[in-house]
C-alpha cells in the first residue's frame, strides 16, 4: 500500500523528492534538535494522485485523520476544539523552491465557537479574532477561489473608516466585525458559508495546495526556472505558533549571510506581533534583523546558534523563517538560500578556504549564468546625478525602463520590445509575468526578504525594495518621491539594485569590475577575486576545451584574454563586406574565366592578409577557418532597390545606369525562393571555379608567412554544408591539391587538418561515411535546429515562438538552448559513428549552443572536444565546462 504520509521525525533532507523542500528541510531540523511545532507531511506522490485523476487518492483522509490524531495526542488539544483549539498551517512545499508560487491556510480549525476558546486561553480578544480573519480570508481565496481583492477592499474600507494606517490600529472589536464581512463575501461569492467542521477545513484546504501547482503563475515560475511539470507539492500539516500575540510576539526570516552580497552574519527581517506572511508581504515595514537584540536579546542569542547550527549541518547559505510566541522562539523552515551572482561566489570561495566544502562543490556552486550577470555593465558613478529615491539593494545590477505600474502593462510593453521597470507599493505572486518581462522592480516597501527581493535574486533581475521615499499610486499610475517629484508611467528611470539608488532618466553603463578583470586582468574587489578561484579550478577540472568564434584579429585577441583554447569558427563571409563588396561583385559579374580570375586574385592578398593576423592573435592554438559559406547574391544590393532605381530612372526618361541593369540581372539569376537551401557552402564552393582555390590559397600562404616569421600557426580548413560524402571528397581533393602547391612553391610544408559543419540532418545521419573524409566535426547548430525543426529562425522566432513557451512546446527556444530529443540525439549518432569509421575523430560544436550552459553539459556527455562561442561568452562557457565535469563524475563517468 503506497504511502502517503510521513511525521516530522520520519523524515530528513535526502527525501525531499517526496516530501518536498519545506517538509525534507523541516523533518531535518526536528532531527537536529531544534525547536519544531511538530507536524506531518502529505508526499508529492499524494498530489501527483490528484492530479492525475481530479479525486482523492484512496486512503488519504484516513492517513491524514492517524497522523492528526498523533499530532493532538503530542499537543494536548483537538483540532478546532471549544475551549483551547489546536490550530495548525497548511503549506505547500514542492522539491524545487518557489517562493510565494503556491497556497498557505494558516490558524486552520478556527470557528465561531473555537474562537471565543482561543480568545479566552489566549488572553487577547484582538489576536483571536485576529487569527480568524486570516483563516477566512486565506481559507476563501485557496480553497473556495474567491478574488483576493474583495478581502482586501474590506480590510481598506475598515481602516479607512476607522483612520487606521494598518491592521495594528484596529481593535477587537473591529476585527470580529471584519470576520463578519468576510464571511459574508465567502457566501455571495460561493454560495455557501464558510465551513465550521475543521475536519473539512483541512481536507479542501490540502486539496487547495494541490491544486494550487498547476496555478497560471506556478507554471510561469516552472517555464522560467526550469523545473519540471510532473514534480508534484507535499503538503505540511504544522501546529500553529503565534507571533501576533502582543509585543513580546513577532515573526521574522533571516539568512546566515547576506543573500546580496555573501558576507557572514545574521541578516534578515523581524516584525514584531505579526504572523510569518505578513513579513513577506509588506503589509507593514519589518525592522533590520539586527534590532531584535535589543527587543528580546535571549530570543536573538537562540536563533543565531541555530544559525550557525544550520550553516554547518547544510554547509551552505541558509533561509530561515522564526516566530516567537510570547519569548519563545520557534523555526519553522530553512532551506539553502537563493542568493544574487556576487553573493555565490563570495560565498563559495568563503566556504572553500573555511573548509567546509572542497574546491569542486566550490565550483558546483556557481554558474554560468551567474557570471554572465557579473560581467553585465553598471551605471557609470562619474555620470550619475543626484538619486531621485533610495531603497534597499536586494538584487545587484543595472536597469534603464519606462516606469509601469502593474504586471499586465510591463508584459504588454515587454511584447513591443519597450524595456520596462515595474513599480509597485509591494509585489504578489500574481505579479510574477511582470516581474520576468521587466528590467527591474522598484517597491515602495518590503526589504531582502520580501517577495520581490527573493523572486528578483532568484531569476537574477535588479531589484530595489523598501524606497520609503517613494509614494506609490498604482491607480492614477505614477509615484511621488519626498521632496515632491512626480513620475508618471512611461517615464524612463534608472534602477541600481547594488547601490539602492533610483534615478530619472537614463544613466550611462561602464564595464563591470568582472568585466573590467577579463579584459585587462584588473582585480578590484573580493567578488572578482572568487570569479577568478572559480574559473581557474574550472579550468582545471574541464575536459572540454573552449574556443571562439571571432572573425578579426581584435575578436581573437579578445578572446584569447578571455581564456579561448582557439577559435573554433572563422567566417570567411565576414571578410568579405565592405569595401572589399565591390571585388565580390567583380566576381558574380564576371563574363570571362579571366574576368573572374582577375577579380580572385584582387580578393587573395586581402584574403591571405586577414588569416595571417588571425594566426598570429591566436599562435599556437587552432584557428578553423569556415570556408565562403552563404550564398553570392547575399554579396549584391537588394533586389527591390534595384529594380525601384532603374523603373524610376525609365519612368522619368532617363537611361538607367548600365551597372544597376547589370547587377539586377546577376540578382535575379541568382534568386532563389529558399536561400537557406540553395546555391551556397560546398555546393557554391563545387559550381564556382577557383573561389575554394583562392580561399584555400590565401590560408596557406598565411600559414607559410606565419611559419617563416617564427610562429606556429595551427590553421584547419573547414568546409560547409556538406550533406553528402561525394561533396566533402571533391572538395578536400582541391584543398588537398592546392595546400600541396603552396608547399612546393614555398619549400614549407602546410598542414591542414581538413573537417566539415554538420548542419544538416543527412550529414549526421551518414556521419560514417563522411568521417571517412573529415578529419574534424563542428556541429553548426543554428543550422541543424533549423533543418531538424523546418524553422526558419529569422521568420518564426518572432512569429509563435513565445506562444509555443506559452503553451508548453518548448521549456526553452531551441536556438538558445539545444533541443536535446531531436537535435541532440543527431548529434550523438554523428559523434558515435563518425568515430566509429575514424577514432581520432575531434568534435566541437560553433553555434550558439556552445555558450549556452545548458547545452555545454550535454555536449560534454556526448563527448564533444570542445565548444566554441563569442569572446564574450568564453568566461561562461569555461565555467560551465568545468562544471560538467564535476557532473559526470558524480555520475560515475571518469572520461
Amino acid at each position: 500500500m503506497v504511502r502517503y504520509v510521513y511525521d516530522f521525525q520520519d523524515g530528513g533532507r535526502d527525501l525531499a523528492g517526496l516530501l518536498g523542500g519545506k517538509g525534507a528541510n523541516l523533518a531535518e531540523m526536528t532531527r537536529l534538535g531544534l525547536p519544531v511545532p511538530p507536524g506531518f507531511i502529505v508526499t508529492t506522490e499524494a498530489c501527483r494522485a490528484f492530479l492525475a485523476t481530479g479525486e482523492e487518492p484512496a486512503g488519504l483522509s484516513a492517513e491524514v485523520s492517524r497522523h492528526l490524531s498523533a499530532l493532538e495526542t503530542i499537543s494536548g488539544r483537538v483540532l478546532g476544539q471549544a475551549d483551547d483549539p489546536l490550530l495548525v498551517s497548511v503549506r505547500s512545499g514542492a522539491r524545487f523552491s518557489m517562493p510565494g508560487m503556491m497556497e498557505t491556510v494558516l490558524d486552520l480549525g478556527l470557528t465561531d465557537e473555537s474562537v471565543l476558546g482561543l480568545a479566552k486561553v489566549s488572553g487577547s480578544e484582538r489576536f483571536a479574532w485576529d487569527s480568524y480573519r486570516r483563516l477566512v480570508q486565506m481559507y476563501g481565496t485557496t480553497a473556495l477561489g474567491v478574488d483576493q481583492a474583495r478581502f482586501d477592499e474590506a480590510m481598506a474600507s475598515l481602516k479607512e473608516a476607522r483612520g487606521a494606517p494598518d491592521d495594528l490600529h484596529l481593535d477587537a472589536g473591529d476585527l470580529a466585525r471584519l470576520v463578519e464581512t468576510y464571511r459574508r463575501i465567502v457566501r455571495d461569492a460561493t454560495g455557501r458559508d464558510f465551513p465550521q467542521a475543521p475536519a473539512e477545513q483541512l481536507q479542501q484546504a490540502i486539496l487547495a495546495v494541490f491544486r494550487s501547482w498547476n496555478a497560471e503563475r506556478a507554471r510561469l515560475y516552472r517555464r522560467r526556472e526550469h523545473i519540471p511539470d510532473d514534480l508534484g507539492t507535499a503538503v505540511t500539516v504544522q501546529r500553529m505558533v503565534f507571533g501576533n500575540l502582543g509585543p513580546d510576539s513577532g515573526s521574522g526570516v533571516a539568512f546566515t549571510r547576506d543573500p546580496a552580497t555573501g558576507r557572514p552574519g545574521l541578516y534578515g527581517d523581524y516584525l514584531p506581533n505579526a504572523q510569518g506572511e505578513d513579513v513577506v508581504s509588506g503589509v507593514r515595514d519589518a525592522v533590520p534583523l539586527a534590532e531584535l537584540e535589543g527587543l528580546d536579546a535571549f530570543s536573538y542569542r537562540r536563533l543565531r546558534d541555530h544559525a550557525q547550527t544550520l550553516e554547518r549541518h547544510y554547509r551552505d547559505l541558509c533561509d530561515i523563517e522564526f516566530t516567537i510566541e510570547r519569548g519563545t522562539l520557534w523555526m519553522l523552515q530553512t532551506r539553502v538560500g537563493k542568493r544574487t551572482a556576487e553573493a555565490a561566489f563570495a560565498i563559495a570561495a568563503e566556504l572553500v578556504e573555511e573548509g567546509l566544502i572542497s574546491a569542486d562543490e566550490g565550483l558546483a556552486r556557481v554558474t554560468g549564468g551567474g557570471l554572465a550577470r557579473l560581467m553585465f555593465p553598471r551605471f557609470d558613478t562619474a555620470a550619475t546625478r543626484e538619486a531621485l529615491a533610495h531603497g534597499v539593494p536586494a538584487s545587484p545590477g543595472a536597469a534603464v525602463g519606462a516606469a509601469v505600474f502593474d504586471s499586465a502593462e510591463a508584459v504588454r510593453r515587454a511584447a513591443d520590445g519597450e524595456k520596462v521597470v515595474l513599480v509597485r507599493e509591494e509585489t504578489t505572486p500574481d505579479d510574477l509575468p511582470g516581474m520576468v518581462a521587466a528590467q527591474a522592480v522598484l517597491t515602495g516597501r518590503g526589504g531582502k526578504t520580501s517577495h520581490a527581493a527573493v523572486v528578483a535574486r532568484g531569476m537574477g533581475k535588479v531589484c530595489v525594495c523598501g524606497a520609503q521615499d517613494v509614494t506609490v499610486d498604482a491607480e492614477a499610475r505614477r509615484f511621488t518621491t519626498a521632496d515632491g517629484t512626480v513620475v508618471d508611467e512611461g517615464t524612463v528611470i534608472s534602477v541600481d539594485g547594488s547601490t539602492g539608488d533610483v534615478y530619472c532618466g537614463a544613466v550611462p553603463l561602464v564595464a563591470s569590475a568582472t568585466m573590467r578583470y577579463l579584459e585587462s586582468g584588473e582585480q578590484a574587489d573580493s567578488v572578482v577575486c572568487s570569479v577568478d578561484r572559480a574559473l581557474q579550478h574550472a579550468d582545471l577540472t574541464a575536459r572540454l576545451e573552449v574556443r571562439a568564434n571571432a572573425d578579426t584579429p581584435e575578436d581573437a585577441a579578445r578572446a584569447r584574454r578571455f581564456g579561448a583554447q582557439g577559435i573554433g569558427l572563422c567566417r570567411t563571409e565576414h571578410m568579405f563586406l565592405g569595401e572589399r563588396r565591390k571585388l565580390v561583385e567583380d566576381m558574380i559579374l564576371a563574363r570571362t574565366d579571366a574576368d573572374r580570375d582577375q577579380a580572385l586574385a584582387a580578393l587573395l592578398p586581402l584574403q591571405r592578409e586577414d588569416f595571417t593576423r588571425l594566426l598570429q592573435a591566436m599562435d599556437g592554438l587552432p584557428v578553423t577557418i569556415r570556408l565562403l559559406d552563404p550564398p553570392l547574391h547575399e554579396f549584391l544590393p537588394d533586389r527591390t532597390g534595384l529594380a525601384v532605381r532603374i523603373a524610376a530612372a525609365e519612368a522619368a526618361g532617363e537611361q538607367p545606369d548600365a551597372h544597376d541593369v547589370e547587377l539586377l540581372s546577376a540578382v535575379n539569376r541568382m534568386h532563389e525562393e529558399n536561400p537557406m537551401l540553395g546555391l551556397r557552402g560546398v555546393r557554391l564552393e563545387l559550381v564556382v571555379p577557383g573561389l575554394v582555390t583562392m580561399q584555400v590559397r590565401a590560408i596557406a600562404e598565411a600559414v607559410v608567412e606565419r611559419t617563416r616569421a617564427g610562429g606556429s600557426p595551427r590553421a584547419e580548413i573547414m568546409v560547409p554544408l556538406v550533406g553528402a560524402v561525394e561533396e566533402l571528397r571533391l572538395a578536400r581533393e582541391e584543398v588537398t591539391r592546392v595546400l600541396a602547391e603552396v608547399g612546393e612553391e614555398t619549400g614549407v610544408a602546410v598542414r591542414c587538418p581538413v573537417g566539415t559543419m554538420i548542419e544538416l540532418p543527412r550529414a549526421a545521419l551518414t556521419a560514417g561515411r563522411i568521417a571517412e573524409e573529415a578529419q574534424f566535426f563542428s556541429f553548426g547548430t543554428n543550422d541543424l535546429t533549423q533543418t531538424t525543426w523546418g524553422f526558419s529562425r529569422d521568420d518564426v522566432e518572432a512569429a509563435f515562438f513565445s506562444a509555443y513557451l506559452d503553451k508548453g512546446v518548448f521549456a526553452a527556444s531551441p536556438f538558445e538552448t539545444l533541443d536535446r530529443e531531436g537535435v541532440g540525439r543527431l548529434v550523438r549518432i554523428a559523434v558515435e559513428e563518425g568515430r566509429a569509421a575514424r577514432p581520432d575523430l575531434q568534435t566541437g560544436v560553433c553555434g550558439e549552443h556552445g555558450g549556452d550552459p545548458e547545452s555545454i553539459h550535454f555536449f560534454h556527455a556526448t563527448g564533444l572536444d570542445y565548444v566554441s562561442c563569442s569572446p564574450f561568452r568564453v568566461p561562461v562557457a569555461r565555467l560551465e565546462a568545468g562544471r560538467a565535469a564535476l557532473h559526470r563524475v558524480e555520475a560515475g563517468d571518469s572520461r
